[in-house]
């Protein structure tokens, strides 16, 4: 009761005063979302209540229940694999049996028992009606790094939980985020002794992204460049599963020797799925799925990656073409697409082994990139 009343005294003050600067914008309140479900608290998206079944607790879900009728969403990738019939574009509703618990919830969510459990039916997809509600929640579990598999029930919302209007929240997280300098500073490296990285802060409150530029180049000539996604697993630990850590050095080394560069370093672990589903995506690449199957299996694309990010690095540091190191075709057609000039495809092919063999045919087989 203080609480509302302190809020309502506030509100009551801030429209006197006109202090709206000191209300979150919808970025803000995306931010705090994020971190709600993460926590497995649920947030209100329009008219429904939505909660995370990676995060979801059973007193929670027993809560939820008691609300209304919780109808499971799944992206049409996962929705696939569980032979559910997909109604709507992209994702599937899925009926919650009266007796469903999180156990059962979390065996539809996750994929890892998938082959000890292979029959989870039969299920009932829910058809027809607005399904805005639900792609908000996909999305934003998505952008949280979680499983995208969300619970909701159409409610009136507890107080106190974070709101958000699903169209809008939909429309700001497809949209390109703007990026602001927060610091730069000499770097000397094993690879180039004159470099400087750069910090990039977004707007949306997720990762921060790094510029290593390697001696001064000119910005009106192409630029030597690549753009690395980061891979703590290759880059940090040196895994023998991806080609990440090789591609890193011998790009940062072509740079030093020919004595100007810049690489990229973008905070989108796994293929944009971050490092949890991308460990959950080795577990069943052991069970012997592939990595696009993996991907799929877990209810993401192939990749999920924004490359507009390194498009709008690039413009940041005042630079309008470059010389691509890339072996995918997709980053040259997404530099393009947004304003950079690719003046022409700089292949990076590092040595094989016997760990990433398969790994590497996937990904020129079903990703299309030149190896």
């Amino acid at each position: 009761m203080e609480l509302s009343v302190s809020r309502a005294m506030f509100q009551n003050v801030s429209n006197q005063r006109g202090a709206m600067s000191l209300i979150p914008t919808l970025s803000e309140t995306i931010a705090r979302a994020r971190a709600d479900l993460r926590m497995g608290l649920p947030v209100v998206l329009g008219d429904h209540v939505a909660a995370a079944v990676e995060t979801l607790s059973p007193a929670r879900l027993e809560d939820l229940k008691a609300l209304g009728r919780p109808v499971l969403a799944l992206t049409a990738r996962r929705a696939e694999t569980l032979k559910a019939r997909v109604y709507d574009d992209g994702l599937a509703r899925i009926l919650l049996p009266a007796d469903a618990d999180l156990p059962w919830l979390r065996a539809l969510a996750d994929p890892a028992g998938d082959l000890m459990t292979p029959m989870k039916g039969p299920l009932a997809s829910e058809r027809d009606g607005d399904v805005t509600p639900h792609k908000a929640a996909l999305a934003l579990a998505k952008s949280a790094e979680l499983l995208p598999a969300m619970l909701l029930v159409a409610a009136a919302p507890p107080p106190d939980l974070t709101r958000l209007p699903p169209g809008p929240l939909v429309a700001r997280l497809a949209a390109e985020n703007v990026l602001a300098p927060v610091a730069a500073a000499r770097l000397p490296l094993l690879s180039a002794e004159s470099a400087r990285l750069h910090i990039f802060r977004p707007d949306d409150g997720g990762a921060e992204h790094y510029a290593i530029e390697i001696g001064d180049p000119p910005r009106e000539a192409p630029v030597l460049a690549r753009l690395h996604s980061a891979c703590f697993t290759g880059d940090v630990l040196g895994s023998l599963k991806c080609d990440c850590g090789p591609q890193l050095n011998a790009a940062l080394g072509a740079m030093g020797q020919a004595g100007a560069g810049v690489l990229l370093y973008l905070n989108q672990e796994g293929r944009g799925i971050g490092l949890a589903n991308k460990m959950r995506a080795y577990d069943l690449q052991n069970q012997g799925f592939d990595t696009v199957e993996a991907n799929h299996r877990l209810g993401f694309e192939d990749d999920e990656r924004d490359f507009r990010i390194g498009a709008g690095l690039l413009r940041r540091l005042g630079f309008g073409a470059v010389r691509l190191m890339t072996n995918n075709p997709r980053k040259v057609a997404m530099m393009e697409t947004h304003g950079i000039t690719v003046t022409d495809r700089v292949p990076l092919i590092v040595p094989r082994n016997r760990h990433n063999t398969g790994y590497l045919d996937t990904k020129a087989a079903k990703s299309g990139h030149l190896l």
